[in-house]
Protein backbone atom coordinates (compact mmCIF):
# COMPACT_ATOMS: atom_id res chain seq x y z
CA UNK A 1 0.00 0.00 0.00
CA UNK A 2 1.55 3.24 -1.03
CA UNK A 3 1.26 6.58 1.47
CA UNK A 4 1.42 10.07 0.27
CA UNK A 5 3.49 13.02 2.03
CA UNK A 6 2.63 16.34 0.78
CA UNK A 7 4.28 20.04 1.68
CA UNK A 8 6.01 22.71 0.37
CA UNK A 9 9.76 23.11 0.12
CA UNK A 10 12.52 25.98 -0.35
CA UNK A 11 15.65 25.69 -2.93
CA UNK A 12 18.94 27.09 -3.19
CA UNK A 13 20.56 26.69 -6.16
CA UNK A 14 24.19 27.61 -6.07
CA UNK A 15 26.52 27.56 -9.28
CA UNK A 16 29.56 25.51 -8.42
CA UNK A 17 33.72 26.19 -9.73
CA UNK A 18 33.95 24.10 -13.15
CA UNK A 19 36.49 21.26 -13.18
CA UNK A 20 39.14 23.56 -14.76
CA UNK A 21 38.64 22.58 -18.46
CA UNK A 22 37.17 25.11 -21.40
CA UNK A 23 34.13 26.46 -20.28
CA UNK A 24 30.81 25.18 -21.90
CA UNK A 25 28.35 27.70 -21.56
CA UNK A 26 26.01 24.47 -22.57
CA UNK A 27 26.93 22.53 -19.29
CA UNK A 28 26.49 23.86 -15.53
CA UNK A 29 26.87 22.69 -12.38
CA UNK A 30 25.22 23.55 -9.15
CA UNK A 31 24.53 22.83 -5.57
CA UNK A 32 21.25 22.46 -3.51
CA UNK A 33 20.13 23.45 -0.47
CA UNK A 34 16.24 22.10 0.43
CA UNK A 35 13.95 23.10 3.56
CA UNK A 36 11.16 20.76 3.20
CA UNK A 37 7.68 21.35 5.37
CA UNK A 38 4.91 19.01 5.62
CA UNK A 39 4.54 15.45 6.08
CA UNK A 40 8.43 15.63 5.41
CA UNK A 41 9.92 18.07 7.96
CA UNK A 42 13.82 17.70 6.85
CA UNK A 43 16.58 19.65 4.97
CA UNK A 44 18.51 17.95 1.64
CA UNK A 45 22.17 18.85 0.32
CA UNK A 46 22.61 17.63 -3.54
CA UNK A 47 24.50 19.00 -6.91
CA UNK A 48 23.25 19.31 -10.08
CA UNK A 49 24.56 19.01 -13.61
CA UNK A 50 23.07 20.82 -16.13
CA UNK A 51 22.96 21.07 -20.23
CA UNK A 52 21.11 22.80 -22.63
CA UNK A 53 19.68 26.52 -23.17
CA UNK A 54 17.06 28.19 -21.25
CA UNK A 55 16.74 30.71 -24.04
CA UNK A 56 15.42 27.90 -26.37
CA UNK A 57 13.40 26.65 -23.81
CA UNK A 58 14.94 23.12 -24.14
CA UNK A 59 17.70 21.02 -21.93
CA UNK A 60 18.03 18.79 -19.33
CA UNK A 61 19.34 17.80 -15.51
CA UNK A 62 20.17 15.51 -13.41
CA UNK A 63 20.66 15.59 -9.84
CA UNK A 64 21.15 13.74 -6.33
CA UNK A 65 20.07 15.03 -2.81
CA UNK A 66 20.42 13.41 0.13
CA UNK A 67 17.57 14.34 2.61
CA UNK A 68 17.43 14.20 6.24
CA UNK A 69 14.64 14.15 8.75
CA UNK A 70 11.10 13.05 9.89
CA UNK A 71 8.73 11.44 7.18
CA UNK A 72 5.42 11.48 8.84
CA UNK A 73 7.09 10.98 12.19
CA UNK A 74 9.68 8.56 10.71
CA UNK A 75 13.57 9.80 11.39
CA UNK A 76 16.17 8.63 8.96
CA UNK A 77 17.58 9.81 5.58
CA UNK A 78 17.20 8.29 1.95
CA UNK A 79 18.72 9.65 -1.43
CA UNK A 80 16.65 10.89 -4.14
CA UNK A 81 17.93 10.92 -8.24
CA UNK A 82 16.33 13.31 -10.40
CA UNK A 83 16.53 12.93 -14.48
CA UNK A 84 14.66 15.96 -15.95
CA UNK A 85 13.97 17.20 -20.01
CA UNK A 86 12.52 20.41 -20.93
CA UNK A 87 11.58 20.36 -25.01
CA UNK A 88 10.78 23.59 -25.61
CA UNK A 89 9.08 24.57 -22.46
CA UNK A 90 7.52 21.21 -22.38
CA UNK A 91 8.78 19.52 -19.08
CA UNK A 92 8.94 16.23 -18.05
CA UNK A 93 10.59 15.22 -14.76
CA UNK A 94 11.27 12.00 -12.65
CA UNK A 95 12.35 12.04 -8.93
CA UNK A 96 12.99 8.27 -7.25
CA UNK A 97 13.99 6.99 -4.02
CA UNK A 98 17.53 5.20 -4.65
CA UNK A 99 17.38 1.89 -3.72
CA UNK A 100 18.26 0.51 -0.16
CA UNK A 101 18.96 4.00 0.39
CA UNK A 102 16.69 4.52 3.49
CA UNK A 103 17.87 4.84 6.97
CA UNK A 104 17.32 4.30 10.56
CA UNK A 105 12.91 4.59 10.45
CA UNK A 106 13.19 4.50 6.68
CA UNK A 107 15.00 1.66 5.69
CA UNK A 108 12.96 0.32 3.18
CA UNK A 109 11.72 3.45 1.62
CA UNK A 110 10.60 3.34 -1.88
CA UNK A 111 8.92 5.80 -3.96
CA UNK A 112 8.55 8.87 -6.64
CA UNK A 113 8.23 13.20 -6.15
CA UNK A 114 6.35 15.24 -8.07
CA UNK A 115 7.07 18.89 -7.56
CA UNK A 116 4.88 21.76 -8.33
CA UNK A 117 5.67 24.94 -8.73
CA UNK A 118 2.85 27.65 -9.22
CA UNK A 119 2.66 31.24 -8.50
CA UNK A 120 6.44 30.89 -7.56
CA UNK A 121 6.10 28.70 -4.66
CA UNK A 122 7.91 24.91 -4.62
CA UNK A 123 5.61 21.91 -3.62
CA UNK A 124 6.02 18.49 -3.52
CA UNK A 125 4.17 15.16 -3.70
CA UNK A 126 5.60 12.14 -2.77
CA UNK A 127 4.57 8.81 -3.14
CA UNK A 128 6.11 5.85 -1.03
CA UNK A 129 6.13 2.80 0.66
CA UNK A 130 8.01 1.79 3.49
CA UNK A 131 8.91 -2.29 3.80
CA UNK A 132 8.09 -2.99 7.13
CA UNK A 133 10.94 -4.08 9.45
CA UNK A 134 11.21 -7.09 11.84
Amino acid sequence: MSNHARGTFEVKVTPLASDGKAEDANLGRMSLDKQFHGDLEATSTGQMLTAGSVAKGSGGYVAIEKVSGTLQGRRGTFILQHSGTMTRGAQQLTITVVPESGTDELVGLTGKMAIIIADGKHSYDFEYTLAETH
